[in-house]
């Protein structure tokens, strides 16, 4: 729990400081992303392979080194003296972080018995919930009081902590190290694949993606590699990354579901929090504040639903969560210029609460039924996606959004026109109230208003397309809850200790 609670704090504490970096450093404004680019692009090399390190050095010594690497670089990170020393601390924090949640989810499932698996996941759930819930309002208040530096330093004492608890109490009594031959050749392609891939979905908006050779080139490279890489590893005796659990059924719906999950959540939240800075103006304290707010329900759900949720079909459980998660999305779809913090708290709220219903069951019915040796590399699986669901997810919102405004913004000046009376009126009033402020120029500071104001209704049509479409996608994620199975008690469940 103290492990997740600090790999997913760091996500969400360092968004908050981007700007505070940028200015310290006088960085310019399309550099700045590498600081979160570079920890995702490790993040998703490293969290497919945590499987096979884990058969190679054992829960305790894996999971204690990449907690104690984290904390490593999380000091580096807050002594760096430019931005290439803080993307290159980042991506060395990325390396410890990826492993953090699908190795403490491996040995939560090797340790507790069947019936606990509910109760286990939910809790430590906890963890992993509560980052995102803090780390605005962490971030926000640790900048205001110190310097950004305190955001990555903070993790020290969190780090130290779990890697001593960790390094305490988990063992391993019958394990054997694998002595199975490196795979080199899927190591590397994994590597090259999945690090072009993250730098295409992180940067091709910035850089007007296919219009710009590198991304091209850099897409062509994660294709050709990724392919490769499928390919080798169903024929390697001895693969990285074992694909082959994809075989079962129940896992590999699961794993579509979660795939959803992220791409709604985190495009979601990207889109929700735009809308708060773009068009209610809100700092980035103030949306913290509103996700923490909505979202608090989380903390006393997850243990309920850990204690009871075992006594209902976890299908229900997550079908219901769907449905709720694709109304909040629904509701955001349906969003003024003009609305109050209830409105923009309920359906962050019903979203917390439908996360609350997908979380555990989720990873239940895709865990439980496989074997101990095959838990480690599936957890490995089922977080990448959920990490590449969200990075799809916010670049394809990312260039709907510009795209969807300027076709909106010219749908609403095709309305607009010197002739037109509702046109005309606004210009009247508009040039009345810049007349009696003494503006010089009030015939020319009324045109430019009129213009924002067709600007921030283009704006707002934008984002409320641009939920209905998330809405509808995280719907279609029913289909797979069909596909799920519950565990099975058959199945052996006992690993670490």
């Amino acid at each position: 729990m103290a492990a997740a609670l600090m790999s997913v704090l760091d996500i969400s504490i360092v968004n908050v400081a981007l700007s505070d970096i940028r200015a310290s450093f006088g960085t310019p404004l399309d550099q700045i992303a590498w600081v979160s680019t570079g920890y995702m692009m490790a993040n998703v090399v490293v969290i497919p392979m945590t499987g096979w390190l884990q058969r190679r050095f054992g829960f305790r010594k894996y999971f204690t080194f990449s907690i104690l690497l984290f904390t490593l670089a999380s000091v580096l990170c807050g002594l760096s003296w430019n931005l290439p020393s803080l993307v290159a601390f980042r991506i060395l924090q990325g390396m410890g972080g990826g492993a953090i949640i699908p190795t403490s989810q491996a040995i939560l499932f090797a340790r507790y018995p069947r019936e606990e698996h509910g109760m286990a996941g939910a809790l430590f759930g906890l963890g992993a919930v509560t980052g995102p819930l803090l780390g605005p309002t962490v971030g926000g208040l640790l900048i205001n009081a110190a310097s950004w530096h305190w955001i990555f330093l903070i993790n020290v004492p969190v780090g130290l902590f779990a890697a001593y608890m960790a390094w305490r109490s988990i063992d391993q009594p019958h394990f054997e190290r694998s002595t199975e031959k490196v795979d080199r050749n899927g190591i590397a392609l994994l590597a090259v694949g999945m690090a072009c891939l993250q730098y295409v979905l992180e940067e091709g908006n910035r850089e007007d993606w296919f219009d710009s050779k590198l991304i091209t080139l850099l897409a062509v490279i994660a294709g050709i590699a990724l392919i490769t890489f499928v390919i080798h590893e169903l024929e390697t005796p001895s693969p990285v990354v074992d694909l082959r659990v994809f075989a079962n059924r129940s896992y590999t719906a699961a794993t579509g579901v979660n795939f959803l999950v992220g791409t709604a959540l985190f495009s979601g939240s990207f889109l929700f929090s735009l809308f708060c800075g773009s068009v209610m103006r809100y700092e980035a304290l103030d949306i913290g504040l509103i996700f923490l707010k909505g979202s608090a329900i989380q903390i006393l759900l997850m243990p309920l639903i850990g204690k009871f949720g075992g006594k209902i079909d976890g299908r229900f459980l997550v079908a219901l969560g769907v449905i709720g998660m694709s109304a909040s999305l629904w509701a955001n779809g349906h969003l003024t210029t003009r609305v109050d913090e209830i409105t923009l708290i309920t359906p962050v709220f019903i979203r917390a609460c439908s996360m609350g219903f997908i979380f555990v069951p989720l990873s239940v019915m895709a865990l439980s039924n496989l074997r101990p040796e095959q838990r480690g590399n599936a957890a490995g699986l089922f977080n990448l996606t959920r990490e590449l669901g969200g990075s799809i997810g916010t670049a394809w919102m990312s260039s709907a959004l510009s795209r969807t405004t300027k076709a909106h913004f010219t749908a609403i000046t095709s309305h607009v026109d010197v002739y037109g009376q509702v046109a005309q009126e606004q210009f009247a009033q508009l040039k009345g109230a810049m007349a009696a402020r003494g503006v010089l120029d009030p015939t020319g500071a009324a045109m430019g208003l009129l213009g924002q104001r067709v600007n921030a209704q283009a704006l707002v049509r934008a984002f409320n397309a641009n939920f209905l479409i998330l809405a509808v996608v995280f719907a279609c994620a029913l289909v797979l809850v069909g596909m799920l199975q519950k565990p099975d008690p058959t199945v052996k469940v006992e690993g670490a200790h």
